[in-house]
């Protein structure tokens, strides 16, 4: 992947958070990560299809969630709250969202978020394209934001 592919995500999550939450994010430089790899307790997946396929996934500790969804909607919430899952789902939305836009020649539609709940689960994604992680810090706490994108084999629909 490319760090074409890689920049618009990485400005999406700083303009995401930045302007939702009012927290600065500070992230390392993204690296690659093995299929399958454990990732933390809270993860948000859009799936993207058209002239590229793949996914972004955004990964929390469930304390830096709570923190950053607690932000978002403005009162302190638990993981039991109804609305827990879905502000994680809409925070990973606004940044593949956010990123899609920022794709000059590639036209790509993002799918609703599914959110996944449980210490130790895994996110396996295609094995035909590289996963580029970036590690994110903020105020709130360290999460990830995973990418794995590749040319799609079927032309897109006009």
């Amino acid at each position: 992947m490319s760090t074409v592919q890689v920049q618009p995500f990485i400005q999406s999550v700083r303009n995401v958070f930045d302007t939702l939450l009012q927290v600065q994010v500070d992230m390392t430089n993204p690296k690659l990560k093995s299929p399958g790899d454990p990732v933390h307790d809270v993860s948000a997946i859009i799936g993207m299809s058209g002239e590229a396929t793949g996914a972004v996934v955004l990964s929390f500790p469930q304390e830096t969630a709570l923190r950053l969804v607690s932000l978002m909607v403005g009162e302190e919430i638990d993981a039991d709250h109804p609305d827990f899952a879905d502000a994680v789902g809409e925070m990973a939305n606004m940044v593949a969202g956010g990123a899609k836009a920022k794709f000059v020649d590639c036209r790509v539609s993002i799918s609703c978020p599914s959110v996944v709940i449980g210490s130790g689960h895994r996110v396996f994604q295609t094995k035909n394209a590289p996963i580029v992680e970036i590690p994110c810090d903020c105020e709130c706490g360290s999460f990830s934001v995973m990418i794995t994108m590749q040319p799609s084999e079927v032309p897109a629909q006009a």
